[in-house]
């Protein structure tokens, strides 16, 4: 079949990084991917170097008539068979160009919080959509109710990883690790695009508690975005010699793989998130919050520990009862790897999705099978 994917967003993250990976994933299945994102944005570059054909176009209220034109003109040159749509606007627009060239949609909602009630929920999400996949099943009820959406029309398909992929070599982790402990110290990350709602405050704030404890546990940050509003904070905490931000790594696994403990401690906007996913995956205890899907991955008791949002002081409790705990630690993470394995794997992703597609084209389920 041939899919159409839409993207208004113009940044680079885990939402842009799974539209790209299913693409990929599809296009080895046999199907055809074309892209139709925002002028500029972040799947610009990154889904033109893997070869695929990418329009970018004006994704604004001004410009919403000629989008809507050049989207139904791409729609047919391009003989799509289904749009997937993944943010607020493109969704509107992308909605509208499907029901005029009469072609089928699925609104994929990446964020967990829960959408606002009322027409425009109901259109964007009932009217425009045939079908609703989510990120995580926490968001599943909000959108039913707000949406008034049959429930057998929204489907969680959580973002997998491919364990093809996640392959660290050894030096490389102990080059990592290295940087920033001693053979007897404790390393507890995280790695995201740092954003207000990751909970890094809450992080630092942890960092000082224990540091009063354990000064041998060390903390790091790897990824991009707005991190360096935060390091005036490791002098003011005094957590500058345990506390440190990598800044963008493009591959990020070995630093991964490097942690004893692996921390998410978003307080907002969270589906099931990829960072952890790759972190359980490669065998290290969780401590995140309840927020979105986190703690559909991170098990407390099982595959490591769940604290409540803003809770800094929840937080060093549970980094010092794993530290000092390395067998418990071993456990966790062995389960931790075996759920992925059996539920969130980017092979679950992509037969999750072409069962959604070929519900709604059941004429092309046989094409590529």
């Amino acid at each position: 079949m041939n899919i159409l994917h839409t993207e208004s967003s113009n940044g680079w993250g885990g939402q842009e990084i799974r539209i790209l990976r299913e693409a990929e994933g599809l296009r080895d299945r046999g199907h055809e991917v074309t892209f139709a994102v925002v002028a500029g944005g972040g799947l610009v570059t990154k889904a033109r170097q893997k070869g695929f054909l990418v329009y970018e176009v004006p994704m604004n209220k001004k410009s919403a008539l000629m989008t809507l034109i050049q989207l139904q003109r791409i729609i047919r040159d391009k003989e799509i068979d289904i749009i997937n749509t993944h943010s607020s606007w493109d969704s509107w627009i992308g909605g509208l160009a499907a029901r005029l060239t009469k072609r089928k949609l699925v609104r994929t909602r990446h964020l967990s919080t829960r959408i606002r009630g009322g027409i425009n929920s109901r259109i964007l999400y009932n009217t425009l959509a045939d079908f609703v996949v989510t990120t995580s099943s926490c968001i599943i009820p909000g959108i039913h109710t707000e949406a008034r959406l049959p429930i057998e029309r929204i489907r969680c398909i959580a973002t997998g990883v491919d364990p093809l992929l996640i392959k660290p070599q050894a030096s490389e982790i102990s080059t990592f690790r290295n940087m920033f402990v001693k053979q007897d110290e404790i390393l507890v990350g995280t790695v995201c695009f740092v954003r207000s709602w990751k909970g890094i405050q809450d992080m630092m704030k942890a960092a000082k508690i224990v540091k009063e404890i354990n000064p041998k546990i060390k903390w790091v940050v790897v990824g991009g975005g707005y991190y360096k509003e935060y390091i005036g904070a490791l002098d003011t905490l005094d957590i500058k010699d345990v506390f440190t931000f990598t800044g963008h790594l493009e591959i990020p696994y070995a630093a991964i793989g490097a942690l004893d403990i692996f921390l998410l401690l978003s307080t907002a906007h969270e589906g099931i998130s990829q960072a952890s996913l790759q972190a359980a995956y490669l065998k290290k205890p969780l401590i995140t919050t309840d927020i979105g899907g986190l703690p559909e991955v991170c098990l407390t008791g099982q595959t490591g520990i769940v604290v409540p949002p803003f809770s800094p002081e929840k937080v060093a409790e549970a980094v010092l009862s794993l530290a000092a705990d390395p067998i418990l630690r071993a456990e966790m993470g062995q389960r931790a790897s075996e759920l992925v394995l059996e539920k969130y794997t980017l092979k679950h992703t992509l037969d999750h999705m072409e069962e959604v597609y070929h519900s709604l084209l059941p004429e092309k389920a046989g094409a590529h099978s």
